[in-house]
C-alpha cells in the first residue's frame, strides 16, 4: 500500500468540485489536475477560473499544482480522485458515461497498489459495479489485490464562499478496512472540518445521495404548500416566517429546484430503486411537484397578465437571472430554460438577462443568448428568477423600469415585499 508521504495525487475533472480540491491538495502533496478540456487547462494555466469557486490568489498558493489534458501524465500520480459529472439523461435516467469514460481512462494508467477515489454522486453500487470492473477489464489488474478504491461524496456549493472544501466535514470510504483509514488519512491532512469513515463504500454512495434527496423533498413540500396558500389567498412568505418563530421548523422557502444535484441526484436513488423492484412513492412525488414548478409560475403569470388586461400572445418578458441560484455563474440543470420554453408555449417573446453568465456558454449549453443591458420600458412582464445582488441593488423602483406602464412584476425569490410586487411563489 503506498506510505501517506509518498502520495502523488491526481484529480480527474476540473470543475466546481474538482478545481477547489486540486488546489487544497495541491498545497501539501503534488498534485495534477486533469482535464479533457484542453481550453479549460489552458485557463487555469494563466491563472484565472470562469467559475469563479477559485480566486488567482488561491490557485498561486498551490505550488505543488500541475495541469494537463494528456493521459500520458496521469501515470505519475498513485492516488486518484475522479470529480466528473454525473448528469442525467432526457428521460430523466442516470448518464454515467463521463464516469464510465473516467474509468476507462484510469484502466490504462493505473499501476499496481495504486488507490481510487470517486467523488462524483451515484447510486449505491456504482463504484464497486459499474466502474471498478472497467478500471480491472482494460489494465488487467484486479480489485482489492492489484488496486484498491474508495468514495468519498463531494459536498461543494457553488458560490458559497464561507463553505468551503476543507470547511465542510468530509465523509470517506474504502475497499478494505486498510484502505479506508489510508484514504480517511488523506483526505484529513487537508479538511479542516474533520472526516467521518463511512464502514463502506455503498454506506458512503447512500449518505451522499440522500443529503440531496432530502433537501428536494423538503423544498417540493414548501413549493405544494405555496400552490395552495396562493389559491387561498395568503401570502407564503408570511407564514413561513411566522411558522419560523418555532425552534424546530426548517427554513426552506419555494422555488425552483435546478442545478447539478438537488434536481439530479434524486433520480440516481429512484433509478437504483426500481431496478431492484421497488417504485419509489415520496422521491419521485417530489421530483414530479419541483419539476412542474416552470409550468406553475408561467400559468400564474398569465392569469395576472389577463387580469391586468395585458394581451399575452407576442408580449415580451424579461426574466432576471439564468444561473440555477444566486451570485455564482453555474448554469448546469437551471430550471429557468423551462420557464423561457414555458413563455415561447404561450407564444410570448422571452428576454433573459443575467450578468453572472458567460453568453458563449448560455448559446453552448441551452441555444440561448442573454441580453447585454435589457431596455428600460420595454416589457409587459418581468420576472426575478434568481437573487443575485446586482438584481437586490436595483430594488423595485430599478426593476419595474425595464417594464412599459402596466406590467407585471413577479417575484419568485422574496426580493421585493408583497407590496412591491404583483406577484410571488
Amino acid at each position: 500500500m503506498i506510505k501517506t508521504d509518498v502520495v502523488k495525487i491526481a484529480i480527474i475533472g476540473l470543475g466546481y468540485v474538482g478545481l477547489p480540491l486540486a488546489v487544497e491538495f495541491g498545497k501539501k502533496f503534488a498534485t495534477l489536475g486533469f482535464d479533457i478540456n484542453k481550453g479549460r487547462i489552458a485557463e487555469l494555466k494563466s491563472g484565472q477560473d470562469h467559475t469563479l469557486e477559485v480566486s488567482p490568489e488561491e490557485l498561486a498558493e498551490a505550488t505543488q499544482l500541475t495541469y494537463s489534458a494528456d493521459v500520458a501524465d496521469l501515470r505519475q500520480a498513485n492516488f486518484y480522485i475522479v470529480t466528473v459529472p454525473t448528469p442525467i439523461d432526457q428521460h430523466r435516467q442516470p448518464d454515467l458515461t463521463p464516469l464510465i469514460k473516467a474509468s476507462e481512462t484510469l484502466g490504462k494508467v493505473i499501476s499496481a497498489g495504486d488507490v481510487v477515489v470517486f467523488e462524483s454522486t451515484v447510486y449505491p453500487g456504482a463504484t464497486e459495479e459499474d466502474c471498478i470492473p472497467v478500471i480491472e477489464r482494460i489494465s488487467g489488474l484486479k480489485f482489492n489485490q492489484d488496486f484498491y478504491a474508495g468514495y468519498s461524496p463531494e459536498r461543494i456549493n457553488p458560490g458559497d464562499k464561507e463553505h468551503r472544501v476543507t470547511t465542510i466535514k468530509k465523509v470517506t470510504s474504502g475497499s478494505t478496512p486498510e484502505i479506508a483509514e489510508f484514504v480517511d488519512g488523506v483526505y484529513r491532512s487537508i479538511i479542516t472540518a474533520g472526516t467521518y469513515k463511512a464502514s463502506s463504500i455503498k454506506v458512503a454512495e447512500a449518505a451522499k445521495v440522500i443529503e440531496n434527496t432530502q433537501r428536494d423533498l423538503n423544498i417540493a413540500l414548501i413549493n405544494e404548500l405555496a400552490v395552495i396558500f396562493n389559491r387561498m389567498g395568503i401570502d407564503t412568505e408570511e407564514v413561513l416566517l411566522a411558522a419560523g418563530t418555532k425552534w424546530n421548523f426548517l427554513p426552506f422557502r419555494p422555488g425552483l429546484v435546478g442545478g447539478h444535484c438537488i434536481g439530479v441526484d434524486p433520480y440516481y436513488l429512484t433509478h437504483k430503486a426500481q431496478a431492484l423492484g421497488y417504485h419509489p412513492e415520496v422521491i419521485l412525488a417530489g421530483r414530479r411537484i419541483n419539476d412542474g414548478m416552470a409550468k406553475y409560475v408561467v400559468s400564474q403569470l398569465v392569469k395576472q397578465m389577463i387580469k391586468q388586461q395585458i394581451t399575452v400572445s407576442g408580449a415580451k418578458v424579461l426574466v432576471l437571472g439564468l444561473t440555477f441560484k444566486e451570485n455564482c455563474p453555474d448554469i448546469r440543470n437551471t430550471k429557468v430554460v423551462d420557464i423561457l420554453a414555458e413563455l415561447k408555449e404561450y407564444g410570448m417573446q422571452p428576454d433573459v438577462f443575467d450578468p453572472w453568465v458567460d453568453a458563449a456558454e448560455a448559446q453552448h449549453e441551452y441555444g440561448l443568448t442573454p441580453v447585454a443591458t435589457p431596455v428600460p420600458g420595454s416589457y409587459d412582464a418581468v420576472i426575478l428568477a434568481v437573487a443575485h445582488q446586482q438584481f437586490r441593488q436595483l430594488a423595485a423602483s430599478g426593476i419595474r423600469a425595464f417594464g412599459k406602464n402596466d406590467h407585471v412584476l413577479y417575484d419568485l425569490k422574496y426580493v421585493l415585499s408583497v407590496a412591491e410586487s404583483d406577484l410571488r411563489l
